[in-house]
């Protein structure tokens, strides 16, 4: 009877979360790898984001679908509470635009959503909601003047900033081969929201260049949606009674175009998820302590509207118009647990990635300061019974800076001089898990 009751518990938690996380990831926004979260799952998130070689928790979708042969029957709901700090200057401008602002809204609440079931000892199923990045700024107006009355850092009416959300549901399903080796794959089921407002300077307004070919369909437009599907790929390998080995891989996943901002993006709105793969070993160092190693490559150029360098001469909203001139990345997490007591598991990690935004596109990724490199993380799980866990999770990325010339040098009559973003960011995540 105990069983059956903690079964049926689990199942309405279960419903219940996955309402919540389907609600509540489109909300949520956010920018650390690139744009890409350091890790999905707060026991990832505690170890720097590696993950691809680890079976202890139900986020094989998000990180690695042949876990889920491994991870037996579990559920894991959690929130991360996301504090980025994003601001910009420009000094040195002769046409009256220096400027020194930050962002607003900087806190995001961004849930998750992890289930497991085994359906027999080397067939298993499960489902992991999450929210795959994000770009969020928001800006004051009236911090400058571009000739025509008070107006925003980018020379536009009102408030600036852009919302860029992605929500991901993965069901997975991965099969043993044998006792050592397993294989899995999570179709993707993406969708997007995106909103841009104060950009009236890139929609062809009077004094400015014609900078997109669709005017109108720049910037207040209010949020658009975009949706698509893709797959990822997985291989996780038991190697010896201490050392696993992981593999996942995503194919570029294309999107719907947002219409309402075909004259912002490069080829009419097309805003893809870039192609992305993890390799990964975990090592049983002792008996109570575990370190975790992955690398990760996210190839934000092969995506026309995050890579094209801002330089471009063609419009805005062509298939080779300007973007925001991100470069791929490579990512290191490195992480390890110790079981301090038996209901006591602790975690610590570090994540190194490199920065996609170079100097000379500074000025458009005011919108997407992404910059920030390092992140350091603390985390543990403590077993409140056989069944239940609770794991909290925390993050730390100091700030970085990228400066280069300001876009608008030459277009209001005088020198627009350099500009410098700077991003920093603080995570702190709680995650219930239950084990049957």
């Amino acid at each position: 009877m105990k069983k059956q009751l903690v079964i049926t518990g689990a199942r309405r938690a279960r419903n219940a979360a996955l309402m919540v996380a389907m609600g509540g990831a489109l909300s949520a926004a956010y920018a650390t790898d690139g744009y890409f979260s350091h890790g999905y799952g707060m026991k990832a998130k505690g170890m720097g984001g590696a993950a691809v070689a680890m079976t202890d928790n139900a986020f094989a979708g998000a990180n690695n679908p042949a876990a889920a042969a491994w991870a037996g029957d579990r559920m894991e709901v959690g929130v991360d509470l996301f504090m980025p700090t994003r601001s910009m200057e420009r000094t040195g401008s002769t046409a009256g635009i220096n400027a020194s602002v930050s962002s607003d809204s900087n806190q995001f609440y961004v849930p998750e959503f992890g289930y497991n079931k085994a359906l027999s000892k080397d067939l298993a199923v499960g489902i992991t909601v999450y929210g795959n990045g994000g770009m969020n700024t928001n800006y004051a107006g009236g911090q400058i003047n571009c000739g025509a009355g008070p107006a925003n850092v980018l020379c536009g009416s009102g408030r600036l900033g852009v919302d860029l959300t992605q929500l991901v549901i993965a069901p997975t399903i991965a099969y043993k081969v044998n006792d050592a080796h397993s294989f899995g794959i999570s179709p993707l089921i993406v969708q997007q929201q995106f909103k841009a407002d104060g950009l009236q300077a890139f929609d062809n307004a009077p004094g400015f260049p014609a900078f997109t070919g669709a005017p109108g369909k720049v910037t207040g437009n209010g949020y658009d949606t975009s949706s698509g599907f893709g797959v990822r790929l997985g291989y996780l390998g038991k190697i010896s009674n201490s050392v696993n080995l992981g593999a996942s891989y995503s194919p570029k996943t294309s999107m719907s175009k947002f219409s309402k901002y075909a004259g912002l993006f490069a080829d009419g709105g097309n805003f893809d998820i870039p192609e992305n793969y993890t390799l990964g070993a975990s090592v049983q160092a002792t008996p109570e302590v575990l370190v975790a190693l992955d690398y990760q490559r996210i190839k934000y150029g092969g995506v026309p509207s995050i890579a094209n360098p801002s330089s471009n001469s063609a419009p805005l909203g062509a298939a080779n118009g300007p973007g925001f001139g991100w470069s791929d990345i490579n990512v290191w997490k490195l992480g390890a647990q110790w079981q301090a007591t038996p209901a006591l598991l602790l975690r610590a990690g570090i994540n190194v990635s490199e920065n996609p935004i170079k100097g000379s596109d500074v000025t458009l990724n005011i919108l997407a300061p992404g910059v920030v490199t390092t992140h350091y993380t603390l985390g543990g799980t403590y077993a409140l019974s056989k069944e239940m866990d609770l794991t909290l999770a925390y993050m730390y990325a100091p700030s970085n800076s990228v400066s280069g010339s300001s876009l608008f040098n030459g277009f209001l009559g005088g020198a627009a001089g350099n500009e410098r973003i700077s991003m920093s960011q603080q995570s702190l995540g709680v995650q219930v898990g239950w084990r049957w």
